[in-house]
């Protein structure tokens, strides 16, 4: 399972007089990745490269780097620590020396793994989304249910028969959830199972 950043974290780096300041944040979708580059990229750096990995979505930007020497570094950096849900941005300050392309990619690559390396980490847990359907009579012990399973409550709907709940819940917990409804309830209960899933954040 992968990890995601508990809270932002940045890390400096200085080689041959060039400063490389890697900043990293959790970012659970493209525009809140690029959000973060916004607020911390700096105008008066010489570059603002950056990567984010979204799931099976990632992008990355050299920024004026020669191609392949800062965003792909970086993208390595967030694969190789094993996070998803993260967005990095490494600032550079040019010293004066040129550091070559080898020296650019160790450099930014470098500047990026530490800082994720010295992050405080979360883990990603795998959420299923499911239906509930039952009667009246049995919405205290399925409340009840649900807060002891760490499930969430997302939609609610009622008919003439009783509550249709759109719950999401850790993947992990929903055959035990199955077993509490069913002696809780007497098996008048009836989980209706999505097949979308999707990556939280666990707290």
């Amino acid at each position: 399972m992968s990890d995601t950043l508990a809270v932002a974290a940045s890390y400096l780096l200085e080689v041959k007089h060039s400063r490389f300041l890697a900043q990293a944040a959790p970012a659970n979708t493209p525009e809140s990745a690029l959000g973060f580059l916004q607020q911390v990229a700096d105008a008066d750096a010489t570059h603002n490269c950056w990567a984010y990995r979204i799931g099976g979505e990632y992008r990355s930007s050299d920024d004026g780097e020669p191609a392949g020497t800062a965003g792909r570094p970086i993208l390595a950096a967030i694969e190789g620590q094993g996070y998803d849900q993260v967005m990095v941005v490494v600032t550079r300050w040019f010293g004066g020396i040129k550091l070559g392309a080898g020296g650019l990619v160790r450099a930014y690559g470098g500047a990026a793994a530490e800082c994720l390396r010295l992050a405080q980490r979360q883990p990603l847990v795998a959420m299923r989304e499911m239906q509930l359907a039952c009667p009246f009579e049995d919405l205290g012990s399925v409340h009840n249910a649900l807060a002891a399973h760490g499930a969430e409550k997302i939609g609610e709907d009622f008919d003439e028969s009783g509550a249709l709940l759109t719950i999401s819940l850790p993947a992990g917990g929903v055959d035990t959830l199955k077993i509490r409804l069913r002696d809780a309830t007497r098996n008048r209960v009836r989980l209706i199972t999505t097949d979308t899933a999707q990556m939280d954040v666990d707290d």
